[in-house]
This record gives structure tokens, C-alpha cells and sequence, in this order.
């Protein structure tokens, strides 16, 4: 089981939804809908997108990390640098 799996559904509705807001921008550049328009929906979809990662790393922290520091040596230390790396990763979008 992965660490997201209790809040599976409401991870995928937010996904959902900001598939659509990302679907509304390709219409607002198929319109020549004005830059900072797009620009702001965009900047709203990021944000949006950015919410989920975060959620998604507080489960993985919260279950699969903390599982793996319960059981110690080479599960506990891959563990921790995968959720480096992502935080690494995030911090840099």
C-alpha cells in the first residue's frame, strides 16, 4: 500500500480538476484571450499542481517513510534521500 492510498480519491479529484483549468488555458491561447489572463490562470494552475505534490509528500513522509525508519538500516536510509530528493525537486519548481 502507498502512502497516498487513504486519500486516494480526493488526490484524483484535484487532479481532475486541474486537468480541466489546464484544458481552459489551451482554450484561452486558442482564443487570443489577453497574456496576463493566461498568465494568471497558469500561475493558479501551478499553485494547484504544487498543492498536490505537497499532499502527496506529507503521505509518503507520514507512511512509507515512517514505516521505513521503524525498520532501520538500508530501507530507512533510501527512504530519507528519495524524500530529500523530492522536497529538492519541489523546491526547485
Amino acid at each position: 500500500m502507498h502512502g497516498y492510498t487513504a486519500r486516494k480519491e480526493d488526490h484524483l479529484t484535484r487532479l481532475r480538476r486541474i486537468e480541466g483549468q489546464v484544458r481552459g488555458i489551451s482554450r484561452m491561447v486558442e482564443e487570443d484571450v489577453y497574456c496576463i489572463d493566461v498568465l494568471t490562470q497558469l500561475a493558479a494552475a501551478t499553485r494547484a499542481l504544487q498543492s498536490v505534490a505537497l499532499g502527496l509528500l506529507d503521505d509518503h513522509l507520514g507512511h512509507c517513510v515512517v514505516a521505513a525508519a521503524r525498520e532501520g538500516g538500508q530501507e530507512q536510509e533510501t527512504k530519507l534521500r528519495e524524500a530529500s530528493e523530492a522536497i529538492r525537486r519541489l523546491v526547485r519548481s
